[in-house]
């Protein structure tokens, strides 16, 4: 029996773990329509997180904040470049991990390790509710970012007379010219995109900015009527909705990119 996603036509907002997206949805007979935002590069400022790295290595941090499985691992490579790969893994494992969902603990797992605890949900609120009923008055927690700032976590654990050390061992960069947004804008806006996938907000960002730039603000909005939009998690969502845009497809748990491909499967089987 033919999948309810066969040949049904879906837009990527490309980013992380696109290729696994991908063979997912080819698996369903899905065609594919790869629209590059994003690039994920390498923090400029290396040095910083080579100094990062070489505090937690020597032990000064008493907790450590993974809120990226993608940040892991740039911190990971990182400390491969520097030699330094086996004593950062071996000070993880000495270390109380909280990771903010899924993706941290598939890269823990690589490692051989795994997390102390895990947000109740995968957002900053989530990692904020883990931790209010831990002592943290005078311990030195470490944090690894996905953006050059969080406040709502770093006020909250200053305010809990936590010592905070953050890194940022990645950036968002366009990916493409604004023209392939505009084609992606135009699909929609003619019928011939089915749903429209976002894994991370900075694709959000990327699309409005371009949208802007072109005036497409009344195309976005005919194209966004014709298209179902899917957002692999919580955080995606909201920054969906905060801009007005519909989210049809957003799992309740397992925000991984196969769980993902199955809500979306379901929405058609349903419909």
């Amino acid at each position: 029996m033919a999948s309810a996603l066969a040949h049904k036509r879906i837009a990527l907002a490309e980013g992380r773990q696109i290729e696994e997206l991908v063979r997912l949805l080819e698996k369903e007979e899905v065609v594919c329509q790869r629209y590059p935002m994003m690039s994920i590069l390498d923090a400029p400022d290396s040095a910083s997180v080579s100094g990062w790295n070489a505090r937690l290595i020597a032990g000064e941090f008493s907790l450590l904040i993974v809120l990226t499985g993608e940040g892991l691992r740039r911190l990971h490579e990182a400390a491969q470049r520097d030699s330094r790969a086996d004593e950062l893994v071996a000070a993880l494992g000495r270390i109380p991990i909280l990771i903010r969902g899924p993706k941290p603990m598939q890269v823990l797992r690589t490692f051989g390790l795994s997390a102390w605890k895990t947000a109740t949900t995968p957002t900053t609120a989530g990692v904020i509710d883990s931790l209010r009923d831990e002592p943290l008055v005078g311990r030195s927690v470490g944090v690894q970012l996905y953006s050059e700032s969080n406040p709502s976590l770093t006020d909250f654990l200053t305010g809990a007379g936590a010592k905070v050390a953050c890194v940022s061992p990645y950036i968002y960069a366009p990916a493409t010219d604004g023209s392939r947004v505009v084609e992606l804008v135009d699909s929609m806006a003619g019928g011939n995109t089915d749903v429209l996938i976002f894994t991370s907000s900075p694709q959000i960002d990327r699309l409005m900015e371009v949208v802007a730039e072109y005036h497409l603000e009344d195309r976005l909005k005919v194209g966004l009527a014709k298209t179902r939009v899917a957002a692999v998690g919580p955080v995606v969502a909201d920054t969906l909705r905060g801009l007005g845009i519909r989210v049809d497809v957003l799992p309740e748990v397992g925000f991984q990119m196969k769980n993902l491909v199955v809500h979306i499967r379901r929405s058609f089987e349903t419909q």
